[in-house]
């Protein structure tokens, strides 16, 4: 879970490995404000914990008339406008923030990640400089300012494998297809260290680190076109790694395409009817969703975390986590502290014993009543409760703010789902693409 996950390249391993992260909401297990952020008899900051971003933004912009000064309160007003992708809002106040503390890593990093989802990939290095993300720095200052430039009006990509992880079959510079899986837990698209050496591909940048227990390498640089069935995309950003021998780190497939890519079209996962289908991010969202789909507010975190609006076990409407791909047997996951609170039977007889969390730890099954977002429902269903998730886990590891749960590659499978980063919203509809 994300909870013990850093924010930052580091988790390009860990997140094809693992579901992200769950916690939950203030109104419901409590918890202390911080005197930083208080103006009016309301907490700026238990706002944004709780997912009032609206309320939020006005309390943060109370407090930096007040006091101008207030790094935490810019900061803060910069990070929710990201959070919908309202950028000129985001640049703003980040930059109020970096002209306070030059040298705070939160802000930069921030800052950075606004840069790099329009694709002003030069503007972002100095930010990743000062964040201490050298590799990253590196690479980006490499990148052409044509990336993910798409040929090609639709893209459909049949589902070869549902289980355990959903793979489809792509073309890497005009080779022989791969099998790779899809995750919005994920960041960038990668490939394994063969189908890097395969396709020709050169190291922009490069780092160690500790994976498990073992010490892996990862690369970064730019791929000439990955082909998506009828769509192409060309100049696309990519990392792989290899064991200190040289090795592929993973059989499982041959790489794995993360949030950066779809953020960069319009992605339906067409799970009812077996298939990724993505079109160019002009296209209309709500133009291949049924008649009567209402759109859910998406929100984008930690460069590639994913959420909206749903509930667990009576819960009322809180923020959950969005998980399109990867692998799992189990619909949803939650922290044991929501358990608990919300009554969840929760077996405690069959431990699962797991490293899909960045670190060795124990999880349970659980059956929550209901689990729901928007219109999709699940009675008494098979989920995973893990007792050392944290509530709220503050940046660099979590994104700050509270979240009652996540929703799984398995629970999406009577589904369509359609990402629009365009608008930042989310539709959901029963059956298949239309």
């Amino acid at each position: 879970m994300a909870d013990q996950r850093e924010w930052n390249r580091r988790s390009l391993l860990r997140s094809a490995a693992a579901m992200a992260g769950v916690a939950v909401a203030v109104p419901m297990l409590g918890g202390t404000a911080s005197a930083s952020a208080q103006t009016g008899g309301n907490d700026a900051d238990a706002l944004f914990r709780a997912g009032k971003f609206e309320q939020a933004a006005r309390a943060y912009e109370a407090i930096l008339k007040n006091d101008p000064t207030s790094l935490d309160a810019a900061r803060q007003r910069g990070y929710i406008a990201l959070l919908s992708n309202t950028f000129p809002d985001s640049e703003k106040y980040l930059s109020m923030a970096l002209a306070l503390a030059p040298a705070d890593a939160q802000t930069n990093s921030l800052l950075a990640d606004c840069y790099i989802r329009q694709d002003k990939y030069a503007l972002s290095v100095p930010c990743w400089q000062a964040a201490g993300e050298d590799a990253y720095a590196k690479w980006f200052a490499a990148l052409p300012g044509n990336t993910y430039q798409i040929n090609g009006d639709l893209g459909t990509l049949p589902i070869q494998q549902m289980d355990p992880d959903p793979l489809v079959e792509v073309s890497i510079n005009g080779g022989p297809a791969k099998r790779l899986n899809f995750y919005t837990g994920a960041p960038n698209l990668t490939v394994s260290g063969s189908v890097a050496k395969e396709a020709g591909l050169s190291a922009i940048s490069s780092e160690q680190i500790d994976f498990e227990g073992e010490t892996i390498w990862i690369y970064y640089g730019i791929l000439d076109s990955i082909a998506l069935g009828g769509l192409e995309l060309h100049n696309v950003p990519v990392g792989w790694s290899t064991t200190e021998s040289g090795a592929d780190v993973s059989t499982d497939n041959d790489g794995l395409i993360g949030t950066w890519v779809f953020y960069h079209l319009l992605a339906t996962f067409d799970y009812a009817g077996g298939s990724l289908i993505l079109r160019p991010p002009t296209s209309n969202a709500a133009r291949y969703q049924r008649a009567g789909t209402k759109p859910l507010p998406l929100y984008l975190a930690m460069d590639h975390y994913l959420q909206s609006i749903g509930s667990f076990a009576g819960s009322g409407p809180r923020l959950v986590g969005v998980n399109l791909g990867g692998s799992g047997d189990f619909t949803a996951g939650m922290p044991g502290a929501a358990a608990t609170q919300l009554g969840i039977r929760t077996d405690y007889d069959r431990p699962i014993g797991t490293f899909g969390h960045s670190h060795a730890t124990t999880t349970y099954p659980c059956y929550p009543s209901e689990i729901r977002i928007g219109d999709a429902i699940a009675n008494d269903i098979y989920c995973e409760m893990d007792p050392n998730a944290q509530v709220n886990v503050a940046w660099p590891y979590g994104p700050g703010f509270d979240l009652i749960g996540h929703f799984d590659h398995c629970f999406w499978k009577p589904y369509t789902v359609t990402l629009d980063f365009t608008g930042m919203n989310v539709y959901i509809a029963r059956g298949k693409a239309s």
